[in-house]
């Protein structure tokens, strides 16, 4: 069995430097439009100190991608089948909204990766999201075939949460512009507006 690769604190330090810079600079500009040496101007660190810890910018990319995937699934696992279902429904949408909020340059790293055809996560998608989200849909529709959850269709419902939350991280620029600058938080009316949608929607 491999050990875990223990690293010192520096390591641990430049390479969250590094996510974090390359982050910063995929979220900008693209997986295509992106370079080695602008991560590591943005890091502040030397190339050759970046590609010690990374080989490659598609090796930098491939590791945020999969941390972003486990915190873009952890809000829909943690869906409880045993709960109330219209508020688990909620629970899951003001979990995507406030990772909108709080992780804008994440979804946008996502959102471009799909766009240009998931060339490096097409393999999770088509497993370990779509396991989930299966799961996910067959405890949904329980809820509606018992009369707990109005009639719709659950995968649907999970694709429309997704772009109804994930929108106002995706096109932030967008949504401030048609708002105005006395809006400058748009999260907390769109939770209320969210949150009566999916309950007169979803409400038995």
């Amino acid at each position: 069995m491999t050990k875990p690769v223990t690293r010192t604190r520096i390591q641990r330090k430049n390479i969250a430097l590094i996510s974090e810079a390359a982050l910063s600079v995929f979220s900008t500009y693209g997986f295509r439009g992106s370079t080695v040496d602008q991560i590591a101007r943005e890091a502040n660190l030397s190339k050759p100190n970046l590609l010690y810890y990374f080989p490659s910018k598609e090796a930098i990319h491939g590791h945020l991608l999969s941390t972003l995937m486990e915190t873009w699934l952890a809000p829909l696992q943690d869906m409880k089948d045993d709960g109330e279902p219209l508020e688990e429904i909620l629970t899951y949408m003001r979990r995507k909204l406030q990772m909108s909020r709080d992780h804008p340059r994440e979804s946008r790293l996502f959102a471009n990766e799909i766009v240009q055809g998931a060339p490096r996560i097409i393999e999770m998608l088509e497993t370990e999201l779509k396991d989930l989200v299966d799961e996910k849909a067959k405890v949904i529709e329980g809820w509606m075939d018992d009369g707990r959850l109005a009639k719709s269709d659950p995968y649907h419902l999970i694709f429309s949460i997704w772009s109804l939350t994930q929108h106002y991280a995706d096109f932030d620029v967008q949504v401030r512009a048609v708002l105005g600058p006395e809006n400058d938080d748009p999260f907390p009316a769109a939770e209320r507006y969210l949150t009566t949608l999916f309950t007169r929607l979803l409400a038995p």
